[in-house]
């Protein structure tokens, strides 16, 4: 059976929302993943997916 990887990339520091800026995961889920069911796992790479769009679309322009 696999198993869903975890999204860390070892570059761990919270932000002030508590959101790590390397996987974004925030600190509940990240303490949560290695007990997490696989549903759980899925929910929260969705959640991770949502705020990477949303971090994409709020950057400002840099030229």
């Amino acid at each position: 059976m696999d198993t869903i990887a975890s999204p860390c990339i070892r570059n761990c520091c919270l932000n002030h929302k508590d959101i790590c800026i390397g996987c974004l995961r925030s600190l509940d889920e990240i303490l949560l993943w290695g007990k997490a069911s696989e549903q759980q796992k899925v929910d929260i790479l969705k959640t991770v997916t949502q705020r990477k769009q949303q971090a994409a679309t709020h950057k400002p322009n840099s030229q």
